[in-house]
Formats: C-alpha cells, sequence, structure tokens
C-alpha cells in the first residue's frame, strides 16, 4: 500500500478534531496519530533542531534497560498535546501490552509534538481521549494529508499533513516511514513550484506549473508562528538491535534534509523513531571484517531505504493536504503542476 503498515504487524490510527470554520484564535484544528507494534518491537529515535517535545526519549538510548516499544504517539498542541499519551496507555494497558510486572504492565509510550496552537483556538488540545480514540482506531489502512496529527500542521508557506511511504529491499527486508510536516522550512521551492528532489518530481509526476501560479506561490508567507517541528517514524521488519535503530534513526533524517529547506533548524523539533519489529533475520554478507558489527551492511541499507521512504512521505503529506483555517494548500496553489501536457 505504499505505506508504513506494509511493515508486517505495524499499524496506524488517526483521531483528530475540525470545525468547517476553524480559523486562526478560533476553534478546533487539532489531532494525534498513533503507530501501534507488534510484541518484541525494537525503538530508538534521534532528535534534531533546537525546539524539541517529546517523552519517553531517554528510555530509548541503546544503553538504557527497555528494548521494546509499544506505540508511538505523534500529537499536535505543543506540550499539551502529550496528554494523549495518557490515552495511548490506558488503550495498550486494557489489551496487555507492556513490560510485565507483578502488579500489571506497564506500556511503553514514546512520542512528540508538533507546535501547531496558532491554528484554531489556542485553548482546543489534544487529550488523552484522543490518544485512546487513535488506537481504537488502528489498522493497516493509513489516511493522509489533512488528518490525525496533520490537522494543524503547515509546510512552510503552505499547508502540511500526514504523508507514508514504503519499499521493499532486495533482501525482502520491507521498510517504511510515515510523518507529520509542520516545518519551518518549505517543501515546494517558491522558484519553480516543485520538491527540491528532481527525482521526487518525476515519480509524482508533476510538471512546472504556469507563471500565473509561479507569481501566487512567490508572494506567500506563513501566516503563522515560527515554532514548528516534523516528526516521523520509520520502521522495518528485519531483526536490529537498538544501537542499530538508533543508527536508522540518524541517516532517516537525510530524508527530511532532502525534502525540506531548510530543516534542523532551531524553531524546528524534528525528530525520527525507529522500529524494527524483528520478523526477518538477514545474515551479514560473508565478506565483513571481522571488527565490524555483523548489522553494519544491513543498517546501511535500512538507513538509507529509510531516509528515501521519508522524503517520499513528506510531499505525500504535502501534496494531500486540504486547507485549514485558511491556509493555501499545494494543490490549489499550483493546479497546474497536476496538469498532463497536451499532445
Amino acid at each position: 500500500m505504499n505505506s508504513i503498515t506494509d511493515v508486517g504487524g505495524i499499524l496506524v490510527g488517526h483521531y483528530h478534531r475540525l470545525d468547517p470554520d476553524a480559523a486562526r484564535g478560533s476553534g478546533w484544528a487539532r489531532g494525534v496519530t498513533v503507530v501501534v507494534t507488534p510484541p518484541g518491537t525494537v525503538g530508538a529515535v534521534d532528535a534534531r533542531g533546537g525546539a524539541p517535545g517529546s517523552r519517553e526519549t531517554d528510555l530509548l538510548d541503546p544503553a538504557n534497560s527497555v528494548r521494546y516499544v509499544d506505540a508511538v504517539l505523534i500529537a499536535g498542541g505543543s506540550a499539551y498535546g502529550l496528554a494523549a499519551a495518557d490515552g495511548v496507555m490506558l488503550w495498550l494497558e486494557e489489551h496487555g501490552r507492556g513490560v510485565a510486572l507483578a502488579g500489571g504492565v506497564v506500556p511503553i509510550v514514546p512520542g512528540a509534538v508538533i507546535f501547531d496552537l496558532d491554528v484554531g483556538d489556542w485553548a482546543c488540545r489534544p487529550t488523552a481521549e484522543f490518544g485512546y480514540a487513535a488506537c481504537e482506531a488502528a489498522g493497516v489502512e493509513v489516511d493522509v494529508g489533512t488528518v490525525g496529527a496533520g490537522v494543524g500542521a503547515c509546510a512552510g508557506v503552505l499547508k502540511g499533513g500526514v504523508g507514508t511511504a514504503s519499499t521493499t529491499l532486495p533482501s525482502g527486508v520491507t521498510v517504511g516511514a510515515l510523518v507529520a510536516v509542520n516545518s519551518a522550512g518549505n517543501v515546494i521551492d517558491q522558484a519553480t513550484g516543485l520538491p527540491w528532489m528532481a527525482q521526487l518530481a518525476e515519480e509524482f509526476g508533476l510538471r512546472p506549473p504556469p507563471t500565473d501560479e509561479l507569481a501566487t506561490l512567490a508572494q506567500l508567507e506563513s501566516p503563522l508562528s515560527s515554532l514548528n517541528t516534523a516528526v516521523a517514524v520509520v520502521a522495518t521488519d528485519a531483526a536490529l538491535s537498538p544501537a542499530a535503530c538508533r543508527q536508522v534513526a540518524s541517516t532517516a533524517h537525510d530524508g527530511l534534509a532532502r525534502s525540506i529547506r531548510p530543516a534542523h533548524t532551531p524553531v524546528d523539533g524534528d525528530m525520527v523513531f525507529a522500529l524494527a519489529t524483528g520478523a526477518v533475520e538477514v545474515p551479514p554478507p560473508v565478506d565483513t571484517p571481522a571488527a565490524f558489527s555483523p548489522e553494519t551492511a544491513l543498517v546501511t541499507a535500512v538507513g538509507s531505504a529509510a531516509a528515501d521512504c521519508l522524503a517520499r512521505a513528506v510531499l505525500v503529506g504535502v501534496v494531500a493536504a486540504e486547507s485549514v483555517a485558511g491556509i493555501p494548500t499545494y494543490r490549489d496553489t499550483l493546479p497546474g503542476a497536476f496538469e498532463r501536457p497536451r499532445r
């Protein structure tokens, strides 16, 4: 399905509240997205930029004790949105997921937030109800665009959103990515109306828009706060150690840097979570030097694929986005980019 859920066992759920007449300062325009993992999924994270908002990320350090992740939360509402994790934990507890201890289970739910409080009413923020409802809605079909954590998102001068993508490596390993794009930088070059990567323009079938549309795009300025963040989850069915997962998360950040300019700024809290379900064992190449980790070749391949998937997912989120609170969208501003040339 060209989705992170192509990694077996990974499920995604959205929940949001969106008033049709939401505007800056009024109405609901907030949501959350939850990635639910199969049991035994190893997790890691890599944070970049100067304004992260997160929970349970220290636990994902490979040097620490807990290896497995039960779900990952991406929420709107800035730091207030972290309250949605309580609902995710409750849902997981009801389903027997978490670290098993004498008195019950403790679900492991790392998460991160985007700043979207300038869209809609500042006081309308995700609660535990949002996290629980997103888990209830989790499945293999993933809606994109103005959904879940992407409802109030912006991508530079245009509307942001949730995107996803996947690929399968020659080894049979599947790699997928999901991202909530709420970046300070632009995903679309205002000079050309096309994504920064020519390869993505070709893959999505985009063509240079007419000059009048480019003139409109060139005049756009972001009407919102400079506080932003792109939060992503990359996943694979390969068997990886926590340290290897951490390296995959680090490499996957290249996907943000390729597709968003600038990325990782002081006003972005860009963060990539990496998940490995462990369903596919890939032996190391026979010529791997004895001094190298046996995971070296696999981590290189998975990390590279994760970066490619993440770059595609960023564009998916922006291309699919629908307007909220008058924020211009790519499709509405540059419809000519989708027109096929006449023969």
